[in-house]
């Protein structure tokens, strides 16, 4: 996974934390995705800054986790959310 990019959240798409998950919904397609606690962390992160390394590198710094396995973990989430058009991911430039 290329870490050198921005995120973009789709203007469509309203998200709310319970319990500590978070639900997202977009409005457009109807698609719902729940996400788990270290999934609503990510999304938090996602709305502060767009930056993908900032963060990677902020995830480090809270989880204790392999370098490898985060970056596995956070692209098959962002991977899986690109998919259903509740975020784009681009080149930064």
């Amino acid at each position: 996974m290329n870490l050198n990019q921005t995120i973009i959240l789709s203007p469509e798409v309203i998200s709310q934390e319970v319990s500590g998950e978070t639900v997202l919904l977009d409005l457009e397609s109807e698609n719902y995705f729940g996400l788990d606690e270290v999934g609503t962390r990510i999304w938090q992160l996602i709305k502060e800054t767009s930056d993908l390394q900032a963060i990677y590198n902020t995830l480090l710094q809270e989880y204790e986790v392999e370098e490898e396995r985060l970056q596995a973990d956070l692209e098959a989430l962002l991977g899986e959310i690109a998919g259903l058009g509740l975020i784009t991911l681009k080149e930064a430039a």
